[in-house]
């Protein structure tokens, strides 16, 4: 299946994926570019640029392919030293990154000299464009159903990647509520060039976590996840748990004066005691809608063979079949 995104980043399927805190080491980024898609290194998972550079050498001893690195901007107040962290990347020989959280314009400059391929994540039509006008390469368009951080319009990929289908110029893939061959045939079929999968891949064999984790996905279903910090103008949709009921309880009550360090016990520190420790009420973590339809935890190949097969089979078969009129 060729695309414009397989054809931008030399991959062999128009399958991402994207950046997520301690899930995108190297294992799963190597384990999902061998099976033709483009796995990502998570960049700020590693402390330093100088542990970067050693987790972009471990990947590049597992994947002779292409691999990307996540980026992800912060506020001002703690921002990590990015400028390190690119040249981590530069001269390491990784040629694609992904860009996410606040505009990377600052730093497109010295990624451009180096050659890289940038793809920005937005969950909005205007933010997509703003990533166009700036050099981005591609955006990825992530919708409300996603997990981690939606945005604030709470618009659903149905509406918002035919939006981004009518305005960019620039190649774009769907993200968020993406996990199968229905969801690559519908993201192609509203205007996108490929898919970007983030819970749906933590439940494989390969993704470096507690298996606490990846059988918690397989037993949630697609009513199982939260909105939190919906008042801090930061929202997030995590998988609920018993810390995430109480922070929830705590938004209630304090109401609009809710701040961040009213909530930080459910917040603060919890990756790595549930991707690590297994601890999956540890506090509140991303989990995208996507969880009601994860019911294995299949290996990165095996997954996306059978995403690239079944799509397949949808063209071929139910779609074309219902223009010729056959029943599908």
């Amino acid at each position: 299946m060729k695309t414009a995104i397989t054809e931008l980043f030399g991959i062999e399927h128009p399958i991402i994926q994207g950046g997520m805190h301690y899930v995108g080491f190297a294992e799963l980024a190597a384990a999902v570019s061998n099976a033709g898609g483009l796995g990502i290194i998570t960049g700020l998972t590693q402390k330093t640029p100088e542990l970067l550079a050693k987790e972009i050498a471990r990947c590049q001893d597992m994947t002779g392919r292409p691999f990307g690195v996540n980026l992800t901007f912060l506020p001002a107040f703690t921002a990590p030293p990015y400028p390190e962290y690119i040249r981590a990347i530069v001269e390491s020989g990784v040629r694609i990154v992904e860009t996410a959280g606040r505009n990377p314009e600052a730093y497109m400059a010295a990624l451009k000299a180096a050659g890289v391929k940038v793809i920005h994540k937005c969950t909005s039509v205007r933010h997509a464009l703003k990533a166009e006008q700036i050099g981005c390469d591609a955006v990825s368009v992530d919708g409300f159903e996603c997990g981690g951080h939606p945005g604030e319009d709470d618009i659903p990929n149905m509406i918002l990647l035919p939006r981004a289908a009518d305005e960019l110029r620039i190649p774009f893939v769907a993200s968020g509520g993406m996990a199968d061959a229905r969801s690559l045939v519908a993201a192609l079929a509203l205007g996108a060039e490929g898919m970007n999968m983030g819970t749906r891949f933590i439940a494989t064999k390969e993704a470096p976590v507690h298996d606490n984790v990846k059988q918690a996905l397989v037993a949630a279903s697609e009513r199982d996840t939260r909105l939190i910090m919906r008042a801090l103008r930061n929202t997030e949709r995590v998988l609920n748990n018993r810390k995430v009921e109480r922070l929830m309880e705590i938004e209630r009550e304090k109401g609009d004066s809710l701040r961040i360090d009213d909530i930080m016990e459910q917040v603060a520190g919890v990756y790595p005691r549930v991707m690590i420790e297994g601890d999956v009420n540890a506090g509140a973590w991303s989990c995208g809608m996507t969880a009601g339809l994860i019911h294995d935890v299949p290996s990165c190949k095996d997954l996306i063979e059978r995403i690239v097969s079944g799509a397949e089979r949808i063209i071929r078969q139910r779609l074309t079949g219902l223009l010729e009129g056959r029943a599908a």
